[in-house]
């Protein structure tokens, strides 16, 4: 891209900022409040974005609202936990009967049992589980339990992959990471793994891996990798776990049931918990025994808020009564539709955009060329997603500033015909300055 070039898209985006700054005063002021307390005005860094976020006031189905008074279709989906839209009433009607029976009752309750055995009836290759309260809990609880089963202490990780707070392998930031004996290998490289592990397997406690890199760009695993993973894991005497906090909503039983793929160790977050804050891991009933407190010697594994009242119900509810099977493949259809015609929106207009993913879950990437791993998105110039976001702002849709969209069960057919339109509109208008 030319200097020229490259200041007019500056110029560009300087414009669409300057008309969000006019249009958000409420949401200006109070990040500037905010930051006297939080640190940049922020407690969750995700949702960050210059020169001030958006601040919400309410939501119901598709539609959010922010403090400014404007509407926005939501296609975020809250990172992939908001599946069912907002305030889904069949969900809040069984929340506001929770909430009259007690909220912190202290001990078990009448929904944890029959919840877990819901998912493991899901997801098979959870003979036994255990809940948390987020992914990232989830996945450092497996990574314990892989040691403590294995005896070693090497963990196999990927560039580019989010395993939670203290599990971020994004390439080029710095991450107070939980201080684990982390292996870094390039996701998709098949040779690179298989030489690895041929060669220090002996040392690995577990391969954790993502399906498909979520927060990492939506970059699907080749079958074949994730086969040989399952392969030289089994051949080492390592566990495989599929993280699936993101990628369980992607079939009836998640990744690892489209591809016929059993890991050791799964771990669940997200949209499962009804909304609520949820996580689980679970696995081999072997290794998962060795949290059984009625055993010598179990692994100790507590947590306050575990099986709380308001998870446990939303959670059940959500996949008795709305989440079949039939729904979770329409739903993966409609987005697999929507990449495809936001591809065919970029090809058409020869910009360099391209959108990745597997069924309601795509990323927006400012690049040309194959992506398979998180190094291939090293070029893209993030201007452009920048541009394409506050575009898709002025037209009332919302998704992540990084270009991640996930659909929910409440966006509507002609909702997303809207967002395809505004795209195209998007592409005419910048074609010159994105090519």
């Amino acid at each position: 891209m030319t200097t020229t070039t490259g200041q007019s898209l500056e110029n560009a985006l300087t414009a669409l900022k300057a008309n969000y700054i006019d249009a958000n005063p409420k949401s200006a002021e109070r990040d500037r409040l905010a930051r006297k307390s939080l640190p940049g005005g922020n407690t969750r860094t995700t949702l960050f974005y210059d020169p001030f976020p958006l601040v919400f006031a309410r939501a119901e189905g598709s539609r959010l609202e922010s403090i400014d008074g404007d509407a926005y279709v939501d296609f975020l989906g809250e990172y992939t936990a908001g599946l069912y839209g907002h305030s889904n009433p069949v969900i809040m009607r069984r929340l506001h009967e929770v909430l009259d029976e007690g909220i912190v009752l202290g001990g078990y309750n009448r929904y944890e049992a029959e919840f877990a055995a819901e998912l493991s009836s899901r997801f098979p290759s959870m003979q036994l589980l255990r809940f948390t309260n987020s992914g990232t809990e989830a996945n450092l609880m497996a990574l314990s339990a892989a040691t403590a089963h294995t005896g070693r202490q090497g963990i196999v990780v990927f560039d580019g992959a989010y395993h939670g707070g203290v599990l971020s392998f994004s390439i080029g930031v710095e991450a107070p990471n939980v201080p684990h004996d982390f292996r870094r290998l390039r996701y998709n490289d098949e040779p690179a793994l298989r030489q690895f592990m041929q060669t220090a397997g002996n040392e690995i406690a577990a391969v954790i891996v993502e399906p498909m890199l979520g927060s990492g760009g939506n970059i699907p695993a080749a079958p074949s990798f994730l086969r040989a993973l399952r392969e030289e894991t089994e051949r080492a005497g390592a566990l495989l776990i599929f993280d699936e906090v993101m990628t369980s909503r992607l079939g009836p039983s998640g990744m690892q049931g489209r591809l016929a793929i059993t890991p050791d160790l799964t771990t669940l977050g997200k949209y499962l918990g009804g909304g609520m804050s949820f996580g689980a891991f679970g696995g081999r009933a072997d290794i998962m025994e060795r949290f059984d407190p009625s055993k010598p010697g179990s692994l100790p594994h507590a947590g306050t808020f575990n099986n709380n009242v308001l998870t446990m119900a939303a959670g059940l509810e959500g996949l008795r009564r709305i989440l079949t099977p039939e729904v979770i493949d329409e739903l993966n259809q409609r987005g697999d539709s929507l990449r495809t015609e936001l591809n065919r929106a970029f090809d058409v207009g020869g910009v360099s955009l391209q959108a990745t993913g597997v069924g309601s879950l795509l990323s927006i990437h400012a690049v040309r060329g194959r992506i398979s791993s998180a190094e291939d998105l090293m070029a893209a110039d993030q201007r452009i997603k920048e541009l394409l976001f506050f575009h898709l702002l002025e037209d009332g849709f919302w998704m992540a500033r990084r270009g991640m969209i996930a659909l929910s069960l409440a966006v509507r057919d002609e909702e997303i015909a809207g967002l395809v339109e505004s795209v195209r509109s998007f592409v005419e208008r910048y074609g010159e300055l994105i090519r």
